[in-house]
């Protein structure tokens, strides 16, 4: 399938058109005025090629996607921008940045609203998570960096107020992927944050690739660092319970987290990818302890027994039978790995047989996640992709950045079966270093878009248009905030069974999504649909009579009692 040139740039506010069969346009050439530095100085420091992320929130309660790009800086003390080359145009001084949403009558436009926001973030940016920490309703913002996170509040005015030091909430090692993630079902949200590998930047290790030649370092020259698990005080701040719960001990460098019930026990588990190193699978047990089952459940390890260097993960119900499988991206020369659930939390990996895995070999991929791009009723997977090491297949092709890759779109073509779809538009033809991904629809007309984040590059806005299938949008919410890990299920879905979803923000690799969900609906959608909701906590309701091609906000305690 070919996809047809950008047709505009956010910047310059031209009106959406559409153009059927075709699944993804890119935005021009990025968000405005944003260029991620890493602060590449030819030191080959291993921080420099692991970020960034980013995000898609609704920071202002409007209605529409708003979005935030994580910004690197010059690594070490003492450093001055004139060492190292700054993106042309890029504003300065080199912060996170904030661009809300100002679409209007079919435009797509953008306004820069950091210096308004009250947001610094000036750190060595990684990635973002995003939660509703007090129960507003309005979703607030935490930031891990090379370096000391920031957990910024907020106040719903559109400012922001740094709250990290009242809350308990900073961690001043090397995190990269966070998830807030309502543990202990008593209606706040904790905060789960993956924490990578003890990197000295006072005493940077020199490594070499296989010619011999400098190279980056890769986590298994450092030590790993043990995660953190913050527990809400009903909105007054976090506690530390990480050795409460059992995670306070170095067992991998994290890079992907994801949270969802992976064994149907009603509450939600924690899943961590790890780099080189044995992933974990954190069952919860309900009295605030969190077992690692991976091995046990088929999840820790490949087939082969090897670990992998598992960066991004997305969890989701792949193969319509209303469980959370598993999929994660991999080091060049590893394939991805998808690992299906049975639907009590034993999984099997069926990378080979899903078609998955010869695709992946030549690529390193970075930020995942499962969009159902043709609204068919079943998830796709698309992957973002970008090297890690100098010594790669084809370097001498690559022009200016050794470390470039294209990115991947594989279909789903039901029974666990991918095809690679991969678009021969520019937007996915690019040799870029792609590093994190959310997804969302940002200009609401009922399809999944994207934004990917590229290491030392632009950012880029995919939209999903000329989408011609069926949709129905829900917002979910508990209280005023929105109901992370409740699951969903709408009934009829395209071939009369049911579409099982969750509501969350988490996975993919150091980013943020849109928290509704989006149901695709095939080419015949019925007249009404039923959605039944398992809020956090066991609470079951029905909602009735739901129209497709609108979006619905569904409220706890409003719908019927359900079995």
């Amino acid at each position: 399938m070919r996809l047809s040139r950008p047709f505009f740039a956010i910047a310059l506010c031209v009106p959406l058109l559409a153009s059927a069969g075709t699944p993804f346009r890119e935005a021009g050439d990025g968000v405005p005025d944003f260029v991620h530095f890493n602060g590449m100085t030819g030191e080959l420091l291993f921080p420099e090629m692991m970020g960034s992320g980013a995000a898609f929130l609704d920071y202002d309660n409007d209605g529409d996607l708003d979005i935030y790009l994580v910004q690197g800086h010059l690594l070490g003390e003492g450093r001055r921008l004139d060492q190292a080359p700054v993106p042309p145009h890029h504003p300065l001084p080199l912060v996170d940045r904030l661009y809300r949403n100002d679409s209007k009558d079919g435009v797509l436009r953008f306004s820069d609203v950091t210096t308004a926001s009250g947001i610094k973030a000036s750190g060595y940016g990684m990635g973002v998570a995003t939660g509703d920490i007090d129960n507003d309703g309005f979703v607030d913002l935490y930031l891990s960096n090379f370096g000391p996170n920031q957990l910024w509040r907020n106040r719903g005015d559109g400012s922001f107020e740094d709250v990290t030091a009242a809350w308990g909430a900073d961690d001043p090692r090397w995190s990269v992927s966070a998830a807030f993630v309502d543990l202990d079902a008593d209606g706040w949200l904790d905060l789960y944050i993956g924490n990578y590998v003890d990197f000295d930047i006072r005493n940077p290790k020199r490594c070499h690739n296989l010619t011999s030649a400098r190279d980056y370092c890769g986590p298994q020259a450092f030590a790993p660092q043990p995660d953190r698990l913050l527990r809400n005080r009903g909105g007054k701040g976090f506690d530390n319970i990480s050795e409460r719960a059992g995670i306070d001990k170095p067992l991998g460098g994290a890079l992907g987290v994801v949270a969802a019930d992976f064994n149907n026990d009603g509450r939600t588990d924690i899943y961590v990818a790890n780099d080189g190193k044995p992933n974990q699978m954190w069952l919860n047990q309900g009295d605030g302890r969190l077992v690692d089952e991976a091995l046990l459940a088929g999840v820790g390890v490949n087939r082969d027994g090897m670990s992998e260097a598992s960066m991004g993960v997305a969890a989701g119900d792949l193969d319509g039978d209303g469980d959370e499988d598993l999929f994660m991206t991999h080091l060049i020369r590893e394939t991805n790995t998808l690992y299906l659930n049975d639907g009590q939390g034993w999984f099997e990996e069926r990378t080979a047989e899903s078609g998955l895995a010869l695709p992946s070999v030549p690529f390193t991929g970075f930020g995942t996640g499962f969009v159902d791009f043709d609204n068919d009723g079943r998830l796709d997977i698309l992957s973002v992709n970008g090297g890690v090491t100098l010594y790669e297949p084809m370097q001498a092709d690559d022009g200016p950045s050794p470390l470039g890759r294209s990115n991947q779109l594989f279909r789903n073509l039901g029974g666990a079966r991918f095809a690679d779809v991969t678009p021969q538009d520019p937007s996915f033809q690019r040799q870029e270093v792609s590093r994190g991904t959310a997804f969302g629809d940002v200009d609401n007309d009922g399809d999944t878009d994207v934004l990917v984040s590229n290491n030392n590059g632009p950012a880029r806005l995919l939209l999903n248009t000329g989408n011609e299938n069926g949709w129905l949008g829900v917002r979910l919410l508990d209280g005023k905030r929105n109901a992370i890990g409740a699951r969903l299920a709408l009934t009829p879905g395209p071939d009369g069974s049911a579409l099982y979803r969750r509501v969350h923000t988490d996975g993919s690799y150091a980013s943020a999504s849109d928290p509704r969900v989006l149901f695709g609906l095939g080419e015949r959608p019925a007249a009404a649909y039923e959605l039944k909701v398992t809020w956090p906590g066991g609470q079951r309701e029905s909602f009735q009579g739901l129209a497709p091609g609108r979006y619905h906000t569904l409220r706890k305690g409003e719908g019927k009692a359900a079995k």
